[in-house]
């Protein structure tokens, strides 16, 4: 089997092997993989931190030994916490980093990636802010990604979709999450009623089917952060939300559920 990891800002995971496929996730930034298939320019694989697969072109990948690779899966994560960071690679040039970017092994600044076989060893510093842990990390960060545009598959504060958006902020949070809103649904504990919901907790929400199609983020009794044209706090009651621009409803809710912090 081959192993990766993404070592640019992020690489587009597509639905089928070509650029002209459906993106339906994006790899960020320290983010390891395995290779499950590939063809003469496409690597289909598998991430190893949401088990989501899609395919990646050939050039973005950047290959682990397979000790290094189980090495990164044993580091405490360390990610992103900023909005948009940048990393400067000793002897390269400095590069911008998403929200809920990975940095294995950070310590006093700094983190080394050794590829393949031990052949390219590069060391990056990194002057931003880490992610905490803590009860209120996830409304924090929802709050630094407002405005992001909404961009399907998306992760990052340039296009984000709305279970992307909960996805990097829980991660950043210390809690693992799925990619997509349906996966996202079957976890946590049940909140039975609106007016109980706390900050941090997700709403989710169905449509005519009965399909969970969207998901958003409780900010406190009322409110909701969600991705919908953009990153954007709208007004939230037992019927689901609603956009005080349209002055109509937009989402119908289905479900709430509760995280803990580790």
């Amino acid at each position: 089997m081959k192993y990766g990891i993404c070592t640019h800002a992020l690489i587009p995971g597509r639905l089928e092997p070509s650029d002209k496929a459906e993106m339906t996730t994006q790899l960020l930034f320290g983010e390891t993989y395995t290779v499950q298939d590939e063809n003469k320019k496409w690597y289909l694989i598998e991430n190893a931190h949401d088990t989501y697969t899609c395919w990646i072109d050939k050039k973005q990948h950047t290959a682990l030994a397979k000790e290094q690779f189980e090495l990164l899966a044993s580091l405490p994560e360390k990610r992103c916490g900023d909005a948009i960071g940048f990393l400067d690679p000793r002897g390269g040039k400095r590069f911008p980093v998403p929200c809920s970017a990975i940095f294995p092994g950070y310590d006093g600044g700094h983190f080394t990636i050794n590829t393949e076989d031990n052949k390219q060893t590069k060391t990056y510093d990194f002057d931003g802010r880490i992610a905490r842990h803590d009860a209120e990390s996830r409304v924090r960060h929802a709050k630094r990604l407002l405005n992001a545009p909404y961009l399907w598959g998306g992760k990052s504060a340039f296009g984000i979709d709305c279970s992307g958006l909960v996805q990097i902020v829980f991660n950043c949070a210390g809690i693992a999450m799925p990619r997509d809103a349906w996966q996202q649904a079957e976890t946590g504990s049940t909140v039975d009623f609106i007016d109980t919901v706390q900050p941090g907790d997700l709403v989710f929400f169905d449509n005519d089917e009965r399909r969970i199609i969207h998901v958003g983020i409780i900010l406190e009794t009322g409110k909701i952060i969600h991705a919908s044209g953009s990153v954007r706090i709208d007004n939230i009651d037992h019927e689901g939300i609603y956009n005080e621009e349209l002055q109509a409803y937009t989402h119908k809710m289905r479900i709430i559920k509760r995280y803990e912090v580790a």
